[in-house]
């Protein structure tokens, strides 16, 4: 299989790739490096800004149509011959195929991704936040420097939304999705930012509890549930039925925030690493 490497996309090349990723229920933000294999039977991408612990992070994916062929065995192994940084590489749905493929190139499982789900019944309980502090909607050109201020802390450990910065936020507000009325900040008195739930509304109809996000120094009472059902709410009202989620499979209390909530396993996306 002829494996071409390339550093851009033409617009009919990423028509074709959006495609393909769409046949696996991948959406991917394609700067980066790529590799086609064939008339794209086969895509890689590669993250090569990387991670915040310093490793590459790669996905690929095979048409449908053209797997069990030792595609997807060519393309993992022109990655890890081209590439010579520490790598993670992505399986999103923990096909058993992929788990075959890591252990034969000699890759570990680290780090389990669940995507969770709800379909809305009725309205949502009203949130309830502690004496002192109140909702309010973020507000563009004023919140951003505060937001991910709070995002660094909230998400210190995490390997991707840890390196969220202000021009990653003023960038997403020109995107057609971002709706400042579904960004919802939890504020004190002196309107300091104590965390922030920030929803997105999917082409599809899907909504999604895009980021929750709450300051070490402001956790306990509840405010983290609180954001999180503002923002449900928020979501129902827009006449949206369903709604999805991401969390790291080991974070048990926002699982179990969730799951109380009526959220249930969809899938688990799963990272190997060499």
């Amino acid at each position: 299989m002829d494996i071409q490497w390339r550093t851009d996309l033409t617009e009919a090349d990423t028509e074709k790739v959006r495609a393909l990723l769409a046949s696996d229920d991948v959406d991917l933000n394609l700067s980066g490096l790529h590799a086609v294999a064939g008339d794209f039977l086969g895509y890689l991408h590669v993250d090569t800004g990387g991670d915040s612990f310093g490793n590459e992070v790669a996905e690929l994916v095979v048409h449908p149509d053209h797997r069990h062929q030792g595609i997807g065995d060519e393309l993992l192994t022109a990655l890890l011959d081209a590439r010579s940084k520490r790598l993670r590489v992505w399986s999103h749905h923990d096909h058993p195929d992929a788990a075959g493929l890591a252990a034969k190139h000699g890759l570990r499982r680290v780090r389990e991704l669940h995507r969770m789900g709800m379909d809305f019944g009725s309205e949502l309980p009203e949130p309830a936040f502690r004496d002192g502090v109140r909702l309010r909607a973020f507000v563009p050109g004023q919140d951003e420097e505060a937001m991910v201020a709070v995002n660094a802390r909230a998400f210190s450990w995490h390997p991707e939304q840890g390196r969220l910065t202000v021009q990653d936020v003023l960038d997403t507000e020109r995107e057609p999705w971002f709706d400042p009325a579904g960004f919802f900040l939890a504020v004190d008195g002196e309107d300091r930012v104590l965390g922030f739930h920030w929803t997105k509304v999917h082409p599809d109809g899907t909504g999604e509890v895009y980021v929750v996000g709450v300051d070490p120094d402001a956790q306990g009472g509840g405010l983290g549930k609180a954001l999180t059902l503002a923002g449900l709410r928020y979501l129902w009202t827009r006449v949206l039925r369903k709604v999805i989620l991401y969390v790291e499979s080991d974070n048990a209390p926002a699982i179990a925030v969730y799951a109380k909530l009526g959220f249930t396993l969809l899938d688990v996306g799963v990272q190997y690493e060499r």
